[in-house]
Formats: C-alpha cells, structure tokens, sequence
C-alpha cells in the first residue's frame, strides 16, 4: 500500500518546527529517521496531512556530559548511541538495550527522539528512561518544559506532548547504579514478548501494558498484561517473573 497524500515542510531550527507544529495542529507529525511513522502511513495506520522534516536541525545530535548528567538529543541515531564510547562508559544499560533494537539497517536511520515520542510499549528505549529516571526535555513556543520519563509516556503511543511541543534531549542522572537488561523475543530483532531494564532498585517491565510498567525490587510483581498473537497474559507474567528473578540475581551477585 501507499500512504495517503499529504503536505511536506522540511524546517532548519527548533523554533521553526514547533511553529509548524502549532500552525497546522494535530493533524501534523514530525518526521526524524521516520523508522516507525513512514511504515504506518504505508498501513494506513497513520494518516498525517502534513510531515513536518527535522532530520537537518543543527545541535539536536549531541552527546555529553554536562555536569552530574548525560544528554543525548533527539536527532541521535540509534546506531550512533550503540557506539558512542560516552554512553558506554556511563550508562551501559542504554548500550545494551540498543543491541536488541530492530536491525542495523533500522537502528542506522531510527532516531532516540522518534524512538521516545512513538512511545511504543514494546520498545526498548522508553522503559529504559523510566528504568533510569530520565527527564524529557521538551520545547514549544512557550519555552522548555521537562518531564519525568515516567511521566511522559501516557499510554498506546501516547505522551505527554503537546500539539506544539517536540521532543528535544534527554538527560539521564549520573553515576547510573547497578543495571539489568534481558528481553524475551521469538527472533533477534522482534518486538519483546517481555522485557525487563532495570537501575538500581527500579525495574522497568515492557510489553506488559500500555506503557513502561514501573515496579520497585522489593514490591510484589502484581501485572496483567495482555495476551497477543505472540503471547496470552499469563505467559507474560510468568515470563515477567523469571526476568525479575535473573535481574535480582545478577545484581545480588554484583553487590
């Protein structure tokens, strides 16, 4: 299938794209590495009448330290952060969380930015910045505003955007403590069936629910996630358990 028609506006700063944003409302997404919008627009499962092309926003693909925190822009490609020494060196959960991202081919054009705003439940990234305690620094013609990753993601590719906001860095507190990753998949480069990213005492469950599922170590591990063509629901939580067994396990033996 081919995707419907629709107006195209390729902008040069960030002021420029939230103007865009704000003038044609919500009919308008924007476009980054387009990894996830573009096949759905193809589906018909997205119908945007205007794209609105950041891909050449200067300063938006930074990454450093600054302070007592690292910051990534939004325009930082997937592959780019897999090999960033920075970032490995800081939070080597993100840099093994991005091995299990989609493909190279993907994770080559995928943004962190788009990864964040599609807010897929089954992705990798958004449950690693709630792992993290990250912050979403979004910007709009009314400034910047920041927003707890745990508080960003709302629900089925919902966030806590507003129509004329984009997402523009994010910033992840250092020193990161003890850290897990593990996901289960059919094949290497699918969706989860279940994933677990954890920092510290807090344990980030995906493809449990409609978002990031946020549970401290000690709490009791009360989900009910959906059953799929892939999985019923207490698959799910089963298989949720026997991650958070390993997690606690492997950070025990660290400590």
């Amino acid at each position: 299938m081919k995707a419907p028609a629709f107006d195209y506006i390729r902008v040069a700063t960030v002021a420029e794209a939230c103007a865009a944003l704000g003038q044609h409302g919500p009919d308008a997404r924007l476009l980054a590495g387009g990894q996830s919008l573009l096949p759905a627009m193809n589906l018909r499962l997205a119908s945007p009448s205007v794209l609105i092309d950041i891909g050449r926003i200067q300063g938006l693909d930074g990454i450093e330290v600054h302070h007592d925190r690292l910051r990534i822009g939004a325009l930082v490609r997937h592959e780019t952060a897999l090999r960033d020494a920075t970032i490995a060196s800081h939070v080597p959960l993100l840099t093994e969380a991005l091995r299990h991202v989609a493909h190279p081919a993907i994770r080559a054009r995928g943004t962190i930015g788009g990864n964040l705003a599609h807010a897929d439940p089954a992705s990798e990234l958004p449950a690693c910045m709630v792992a993290l305690n990250a912050v979403i620094e979004v910007t709009s013609p009314r400034g910047t505003r920041r927003i707890a990753a745990e508080a960003f993601f709302t629900g089925l590719f919902q966030t806590a955007l507003q129509p004329d906001e984009m997402l523009a860095t994010v910033e992840i507190p250092l020193p990161t403590p003890a850290w897990f990753f593990q996901e289960i998949a059919r094949r290497s480069g699918d969706y989860a069936i279940v994933g677990l990213a954890v920092s510290g005492d807090r344990l980030a469950f995906f493809s449990v629910a409609d978002r990031p599922v946020l549970r401290q170590a000690t709490a009791a591990l009360d989900l009910d996630p959906p059953g799929d063509l892939q999985a019923t629901g207490p698959m799910r939580r089963h298989l949720a358990g026997v991650l958070r067994d390993r997690a606690l396990f492997a950070l025990g033996g660290r400590t």
